[in-house]
């Protein structure tokens, strides 16, 4: 069919073609929209390369089919940066700030050099995390692409930068407001998803994985042949045109209109930048970008702040190699250096063991970290780390820190190797290797990391009744390392609860201080936290009364035991049988060794008016809760059962009873309603 078109219709044809791709491209690039299909756009492109396989002398150098062309080269030409009238223009870097106060700073600086009250507008952009490139037009064709270089001369990358789709190769006239020449600046970076593809390709051909997008998108920008770079699907946003003069200021006299005058011409621009009325404004932008930012499609580090005003902002000039009129507002670092002072072993709720390195405190992403996951024996390997060793720790979002490389070159020799411990940590049973596996696990079932309901036992209301510790916080803790047992909770401090899924400051701060709140405890509550088996809350309160102090009842025989009221053989067996194990008798000494002063139980009551009375409350009370009747009953000298038997002297029954009522009937133990029972206490 294309054989049969004359040279003229193929020609009519081609430019119509290019017109329909470049539309579509600009769509897509700019506009973030898409009328077709890209397998429609694919045809339309194949149409069009076949044509020009036909009438070669037809192909233009900003045909889309031109995009990948010419030989890989032996090396990158040197190329001097100039601006859109020829003057040499350093590609400048831009000063970072870490702070609202750094900011505020930035800003009292700019507004002495300016001789102001007051910046104006400002316009807040994402700062893209990948590589800064220089563009040239001339008569709205792209001749010349290079890196910044030393920032006064950069290499030639043309070649590869042409393969960029979203990097026009004619712009489109406006108004005919193109100059001759025209300088563009932007950044080259790779999306995320576009990340995720490449490194499953490598990881299919089993080649090395790479580290972040941006050393992916700069190492393709320099490599020397450019089908290399075709295939990594690279994006691009422009920043600025560089070198107009005073009519350029009247025309598009903010960053603003100078986004929307790049977009016209066919060059995207990152659409979540915002004009922010002052500092207060930048400062609530930038903590809305930061909250979002692992939504975005690509990463960014921060965002920059510059002067709307175009006239101002190059009326400000330069200080050193960085704009007076721009600042990087960076996020914190979601990577940082510290030391590996220990590697400890967190036992999970499968049993798994995961070693876990002890930092010396480092901030990471606005949080002090303190604790990082090595996962398993097998990366501890692969890293090469030691106990003493320099590391790289990242932090990326809510997950948990990482150890991600190690500086051997910081090595002082004194560094020791980890080894996976023959025995859990937690209750001293082996540990083995499960097969055809890198994970290693503790063989007692009834581990106490294992049982990690004793931990949840422990925070519930009638024991320690922790505000705003529950059992997904408890879960969280336990695999990020920071706690083993119930113990290490009152040693764990505001940042590291920071590290965890929905925790702020305010919430951080909250729970850490409930915590702490909690350190002075009643010896029947203390008894009833510990989980003993057939331990309830009224055979702990009979274990305080008698006993007085946690010593005695750890330090009671078992026949001692037996003869305290209520507790029968079972019972009296599992309490001295808990105290006898040697981690639980650790457990007690930590609980001591992180403050915790378990009050002697001193029961005043004000008569014995119910003195040698068991009294069984079941039901809802109307005037008070049932923990207020058992209290009142016990300030009275009565007694307390959780059970009805024959030797219980009363039932106490509010609405909705329950099971106790009945079996109150069939033995015939005395049944009083709310109203009797106020009127005896």
């Amino acid at each position: 069919m294309i054989t049969k078109l004359s040279k003229s219709e193929a020609k009519k044809r081609i430019d119509k073609l290019k017109e329909v791709i470049n539309y579509h491209r600009y769509l897509y690039h700019v506009l973030d929209k898409q009328e077709i299909s890209d397998e429609a756009l694919d045809s339309l492109k194949k149409e069009l390369f076949d044509l020009e396989l036909g009438y070669p002398e037809l192909v233009t150098s900003d045909s889309p089919t031109q995009r990948i062309g010419g030989k890989p080269l032996k090396e990158f030409k040197k190329v001097k940066h100039v601006d859109s009238r020829g003057n040499e223009a350093r590609m400048n870097s831009l000063n970072d700030v870490f702070s609202p106060k750094e900011l505020t700073g930035w800003s009292e600086r700019l507004e002495r050099n300016l001789g102001e009250s007051g910046l104006g507008e400002l316009y807040s952009d994402l700062k893209m995390d990948g590589l800064a490139i220089e563009l040239v037009y001339e008569n709205g064709l792209l001749v010349q692409a290079s890196t910044r270089g030393d920032g006064l001369i950069g290499e030639d990358v043309t070649q590869n930068v042409r393969t960029i789709e979203a990097i026009p190769l004619r712009l489109k006239f406006v108004k005919n407001d193109l100059p001759p020449k025209l300088v563009i600046r932007g950044e080259v970076f790779l999306t995320k998803k576009e990340f995720a593809r490449i490194n499953t390709e490598q990881k299919k051909r089993g080649e090395k994985i790479y580290a972040n997008p941006r050393n992916v998108a700069a190492g393709s920008i320099r490599q020397l042949d450019p089908k290399v770079t075709a295939g990594r699907k690279l994006s691009f946003y422009a920043y600025s045109i560089v070198g107009q003069g005073e009519e350029y200021f009247k025309k598009y006299p903010t960053h603003d209109s100078e986004y929307r005058f790049l977009n016209e011409l066919g060059i995207p621009t990152n659409p979540g930048g915002r004009v922010c009325g002052n500092l207060d404004e930048v400062v609530e932008f930038y903590k809305s970008v930061e909250k979002g930012r692992e939504k975005l499609p690509h990463e960014i580090d921060g965002i920059v702040v510059s002067l709307n005003s175009n006239k101002k902002y190059y009326r400000a000039g330069i200080v050193g190699k960085a704009p007076r009129g721009a600042v990087a507002f960076k996020f914190a670092p979601n990577e940082a250096e510290t030391i590996v002072e220990d590697i400890i072993i967190q036992v999970g709720r499968t049993g798994t063991l995961t070693p876990v390195a002890v930092l010396r405190p480092v901030n990471i992403g606005g949080v002090t970290v303190s604790r990082a996951t090595l996962h398993n024996l097998d990366e501890i390997r692969r890293l090469g780390v030691r106990r003493g060793d320099t590391v790289i720790v990242g932090r990326a979002g809510d997950v948990i820190p990482d150890v991600r490389r190690v500086i051997k070159e910081l090595r002082t020799g004194k560094e020791k190797e980890f080894h996976m411990p023959p025995k859990c940590p937690v209750c001293d049973s082996p540990v083995e290797q499960i097969s055809s596996q890198v994970a290693f696990k503790c063989t007692n079932k009834d581990c106490p990391a294992v049982k990690r309901e004793a931990i949840y036992h422990f925070i519930s209301r009638k024991a320690f009744d922790i505000d705003g510790v529950g059992p997904k916080i408890i879960d969280q803790l336990m695999e990020s390392g920071l706690i083993r047992d119930a113990s290490d909770l009152f040693t764990l401090k505001e940042e590291d609860l920071l590290n965890l899924e929905r925790f702020a400051e305010k919430s951080a701060d909250n729970t850490i201080n409930a915590i702490k709140s909690k350190k002075k405890v009643n010896l029947d509550k203390f008894v009833y936290s510990l989980g003993i088996e057939h331990v309830g809350e009224e055979t702990a309160f009979v274990l305080a009364r008698k006993f007085r102090k946690l010593e005695n009842i750890s330090g009671a025989s078992l026949e001692e035991l037996q003869n305290v009221p209520d507790i029968g053989p079972v019972v009296a067996q599992s309490i001295y049988g808990w105290f006898q194990k040697p981690y639980n008798r650790k457990l007690i000494d930590k609980f001591k060794k992180v403050g915790i002063h378990i009050l002697e139980e001193k029961i005043t009551r004000e008569s014995t008016k119910l003195a040698g009375k068991t009294f069984v409350v079941t039901g809802s009370l109307e005037s008070m809760t049932r923990d207020q009747a058992q209290n009142r009953i016990r300030e009275l000298g009565g007694d307390i059962s959780s059970s009805v038997s024959k030797e219980t002297d009363y039932v106490v029954a509010g609405s909705a009873p329950g099971s106790k009522y009945d079996k109150a009937q069939k033995l015939g133990v005395k049944i009083i309603d709310e109203k009797e029972f106020l009127k005896m206490i």
